[in-house]
């Protein structure tokens, strides 16, 4: 099997480079900074220098390749022309690669954002009409849409909040927790959906080999529905500390996240932290159903929070991060 992988560096292409060599695959990935990948103790995967706009690397990539996975792109952007020229554009420009020498399957990892919030005690399936309200989820629909007009097989993958070895957002909730105090948006109710990056790895390839999933989409999930106080008590747990939960009201969230995204725009800077991610942090569920993907892959989230959280938390202590 031969695979190419875009953003194999990050956080959760890290976790799908390592499931594809564990599986016998050849691994192609598409990489800015080599010593990046070097430093990711990789011996065995094949590294192509470039970005998304750079079509000679993206079609040296592409090359031969059975399976192309694209998960490079941009969760934080100065406004929505940088969303889109990353997450929408740059997904066009590996579609025209592939199309070269079109792969067995082309698979796009998304976003819960490209389907939207959902409603306490009702989570989505594939059959909801997305609704995207961030610029970031409207790019990543708008990369789905670009996907699916491709002629070639495709299977696109929407995973929701994601957490594991290598990521730093979630980091930071496991330092606030170490040192006892963690805000949370609203009261702390909103319910969420997670998933393990190792197990989102492996729906990843599941979604890329089963005859089943092709051109169709999916929500990559595990099945337990947790809130974000909950999430902050789990990730306590796992550095023995029993963190006090700090609420942040709406109105203080929305003054907060503009003040932060203010001084960032001035800054010239790009942050997740934003007055039009208001709308994402102050939704009362971020739910998603894995039904469809279980049913047509077989695949099933292996790893439950409170096991995934101190697998992460052991690794970040091992790597001195913690």
């Amino acid at each position: 099997m031969k695979a190419f992988v875009t953003g194999g560096t990050g956080f959760v292409g890290a976790h799908l480079v390592q499931t594809l060599l564990a599986r016998g695959a050849e691994v192609r990935c598409l990489v800015r900074n080599p010593a990046k990948a070097l430093a990711l103790g990789w011996r065995d995967v094949r590294l192509v220098r470039g970005d998304l706009d750079d079509a000679a690397a993206l079609a040296e990539g592409c090359a031969g390749a059975e399976l192309v996975f694209h998960l490079a792109g941009r969760i934080s952007a100065r406004d929505v022309r940088e969303f889109m020229s990353a997450n929408r554009d740059g997904t066009a420009s590996v579609l025209e690669a592939a199309s070269l020498q079109p792969p067995q399957r082309f698979v796009l990892v998304s976003s819960l954002a490209a389907g939207g919030p959902t409603t306490p005690g009702h989570p989505i399936d594939e059959e909801r009409r997305p609704a995207p309200v961030t610029p970031y989820g409207q790019s990543k629909l708008a990369a789905e849409i670009v996907v699916r007009a491709m002629p070639f097989p495709w299977t696109i993958v929407r995973p929701p909040a994601v957490y594991g070895e290598r990521d730093r957002e979630t980091l930071k909730v496991f330092k606030l927790a170490r040192r006892g105090l963690v805000p949370v948006f609203g009261d702390g109710s909103q319910e969420l959906s997670v998933v393990y990056a190792g197990d989102l790895a492996a729906a990843l390839v599941a979604a890329a080999t089963s005859p089943g999933a092709a051109r169709k989409v999916y929500y990559a999930a595990h099945p337990a529905v947790t809130t974000s106080a909950a999430l902050v008590r789990a990730v306590g747990r796992a550095v023995g500390r029993e963190p006090r939960l700090l609420p942040l009201p709406a109105p203080v969230a929305r003054v907060m996240l503009w003040a932060i995204g203010s001084l960032a725009h001035l800054a010239g800077r790009a942050t997740v932290l934003s007055a039009d991610k208001a709308a994402e942090f102050l939704a009362p569920a971020w739910t998603c159903r894995p039904d469809a993907l279980m049913r047509d892959t077989g695949w099933s989230a292996a790893t439950d929070l409170n096991a995934g959280l101190q697998r992460t938390a052991d690794w970040y202590r091992r790597e001195g991060w913690l």
